[in-house]
């Protein structure tokens, strides 16, 4: 990883054009070679970027007259800049460094990537271990139950013997919805699964979603993550 602090203007041309005026800014250099400018206020989002797959090249003064990009942009009398080139298309960053303030390389070795809490698969760890909570009597068939068109979140037998299938989002949306749709219209032509009913269980749903579960028939389950979470097994816990 590579950082510069610098004052520096840019160029992006190809698919569109963009500029950015000189100001002082941070420079991000990936391993990658993908680029990224920042600017201490606004969003976390960068100015400007090129991502992978690019080439990176450095040039000089001395060089930019065999380029032919340093006269175009007006910038006879920068030092030194960066141009970006994508790989695959025609685009291209130019950024021109006027004054370098900071430059390092940082070597960070291999990521082993953001560990989310609270995502999908967590929700239906939990309430697979704490079925009950989709109804008095409900009993876990499995996780993940195989069909031809993917994997029901939660297969289960409710008190009085008949099959729920239960799909888990974060956040319930239509497309939740009609997805459980499919699993059910599926599940119901096998005569020793059928009759089966679905639940669409997530922390929030939309008004939107909740109006077409109830009219295709399903019931609406809102999952209180950290509730759940705080009823895990204490067993192995030292104190």
């Amino acid at each position: 990883m590579r950082i510069i602090v610098a004052d520096c203007s840019a160029q992006y041309s190809g698919r569109l054009n963009a500029s950015l005026p000189r100001a002082k800014r941070v420079i991000m250099i990936k391993a990658d070679q993908s680029c990224l400018i920042f600017s201490e206020l606004g969003s976390y989002k960068p100015l400007n970027w090129m991502a992978a797959p690019c080439t990176l090249r450095e040039i000089n003064h001395e060089s930019t007259r065999y380029d032919n990009v340093s006269a175009s942009m007006g910038y006879a009398d920068v030092p030194l800049y960066l141009q970006v080139s994508a790989d695959k298309s025609d685009d291209i960053l130019t950024i021109a460094l006027w004054e370098v303030h900071s430059d390092s390389t940082f070597e960070l070795g291999e990521d082993p990537g953001l560990d989310k809490d609270g995502v999908e698969a967590h929700l239906q760890k939990y309430l697979a271990e704490q079925i009950e909570r989709a109804g008095e009597g409900m009993r876990l068939v499995r996780r993940e139950y195989p069909t031809a068109i993917g994997p029901v979140d939660i297969m289960a037998v409710d008190g009085e013997g008949t099959h729920v299938a239960i799909e888990i989002k974060r956040h319930g949306g239509i497309d939740g919805v009609e997805q459980l749709t499919r699993y059910c219209e599926l599940l119901n032509r096998d005569s020793l699964l059928a009759p089966v009913r679905g639940i669409f269980a997530a922390q929030s749903i939309t008004p939107q979603a909740r109006t077409l579960a109830h009219d295709r028939g399903f019931e609406c389950l809102i999952l209180d993550y950290d509730d759940m979470k705080g009823t895990e097994s204490d067993e192995l816990m030292l104190f």
